[in-house]
């Protein structure tokens, strides 16, 4: 359904569609991209809004329209591998293979990159320790890595891993929300979650 108004020689053409609510993400001057979430469908459906400007005698006129909604479908499967930066690999690997018992996956490649790495199987999925130089502050962040950017791993039992880094003298603090779930950190300060699923 759509309604024209006409303000002090400003034509807006304005589309509503029913029990669906945008939220408008700046791109550009020009042009908007609009997130749409409706029903019980938890997938974004999203659509481009543009805005094409025209100057007549001094009157600006401004006309919008709206494509048809659609639904981004490109084929997500997983997490492949979350990429982790170290300083010295064979510290961290003291700390994700030592400490943490996470294997190494020998079938990915690790002379073929131009820096030193190793790829670490958590579950079906990896993580990529990459010694390169840290662009982040190693300082000055979250006591609680729960309000750092951080990697969730799900695990069995919260309780042994708490034995294990209270063995390892390694701090850690609980899930402020009760559930089960460890924050930690790593020797580069990468904020880590375990958090306890069945099965």
């Amino acid at each position: 359904m759509a309604s024209l108004h006409i303000p002090s020689a400003t034509v807006a053409l304005q589309h509503k569609v029913n029990r669906v609510t945008t939220k408008p993400i700046p791109v550009n001057s020009l042009c908007h991209f609009y997130q749409t979430n409706g029903g019980g469908d938890r997938s974004p459906r999203f659509c481009f809004k543009t805005k094409a400007k025209l100057s007549a005698e001094a009157n600006i006129f401004e006309r919008e329209s709206t494509s048809v909604h659609e639904k981004i479908d490109y084929g997500v499967v997983s997490v492949h591998h979350v990429g982790v930066l170290c300083e010295n690999l064979e510290r961290s690997l003291e700390f994700y293979q030592g400490i943490l018992g996470l294997e190494i996956n020998e079938a990915r490649p690790h002379d073929k990159l131009p820096y030193r790495g190793a790829w670490l199987w958590v579950g079906s999925e990896m993580i990529h320790l990459m010694e390169l130089p840290n662009p982040d502050p190693l300082i000055g962040r979250p006591e609680h890595g729960g309000r750092d950017r951080h990697t969730c791993i799900a695990i069995k039992d919260v309780s042994k891993l708490k034995v294990i880094l209270d063995k390892a003298d390694i701090p850690y603090t609980l899930s402020r929300s009760g559930r089960p779930a460890i924050f930690t950190r790593d020797p580069d300060a990468n904020a880590l979650e375990f958090t306890q699923v069945d099965g």
